[in-house]
C-alpha cells in the first residue's frame, strides 16, 4: 500500500488503536471472511441512509445482519428512509461505495452503531479501495459519539 487510507489518520487523532488490512477483492461477504481468518459479524459495513434531502446517516452494520428499516425509522423518529444512490452517496460522504466510512468523510453525520457490534474486534471501510481499518469495536463507537442501537435483524438468505 503505497498510502494510508483516510480512516488511518482520523483513527489516530482519536488515539484509537487500529491496524490497516489490504484484501484481494471478493465476490461475498463469506468469501471475504474467509480470506480476512474473521467471521462475517466482523466484517462491519457503512450503510449511508437519507434521512431527508439535507439530512443523512452513517448506520454500522455487522455483515451477518441487515438492517431492521421500522427499527431505525423508530429510532431516527421518521416515517421515511431511503439509500441514496451512488453519486449521491459519493456526493455527501467523500467516498465511493465499497469505501464508505464515517472516519474522514467529507459530511460529518450523525454514526447509529447496531449494539450487536460491541465487544468485537471489527473490520471497517478505510476510505480506499481493497482496504480495512481493524479497530475495537468499543472503541471506535467511542470515539465517534455513535448511537448504539438495535438496528438490525438477522440477515436472510435473501439479503
Amino acid at each position: 500500500m503505497t498510502a494510508e487510507p483516510p480512516a488511518a489518520s482520523v483513527l489516530t487523532s482519536l488515539g484509537v488503536d487500529y491496524r490497516v488490512v489490504e484484501y484481494e477483492p471478493v465476490s461475498s461477504l463469506e468469501e471475504a471472511a474467509a480470506q480476512r481468518g474473521i467471521s462475517p459479524a466482523d466484517i462491519v459495513k457503512t450503510i449511508v441512509v437519507r434521512i431527508s434531502d439535507e439530512s443523512y446517516v452513517f448506520v454500522l452494520v455487522p455483515g451477518d445482519r441487515a438492517i431492521s428499516w421500522p427499527k431505525l425509522r423508530a429510532h431516527l423518529g421518521t416515517k421515511r428512509l431511503s439509500l441514496p444512490d451512488p453519486a449521491t452517496a459519493h456526493a455527501v460522504t467523500g467516498y465511493v461505495r465499497g469505501t464508505i466510512t464515517p472516519l474522514g468523510s467529507s459530511h460529518v453525520w450523525p454514526v447509529v452503531a447496531d449494539a450487536s457490534m460491541l465487544g468485537r474486534t471489527v473490520a471497517l471501510g478505510s476510505g480506499a479501495p481493497h482496504t480495512h481499518v481493524v479497530v475495537d469495536a468499543n472503541a471506535l463507537v467511542a470515539a465517534l459519539s455513535a448511537a448504539v442501537v438495535d438496528v438490525t435483524d438477522v440477515r436472510s438468505a435473501a439479503d
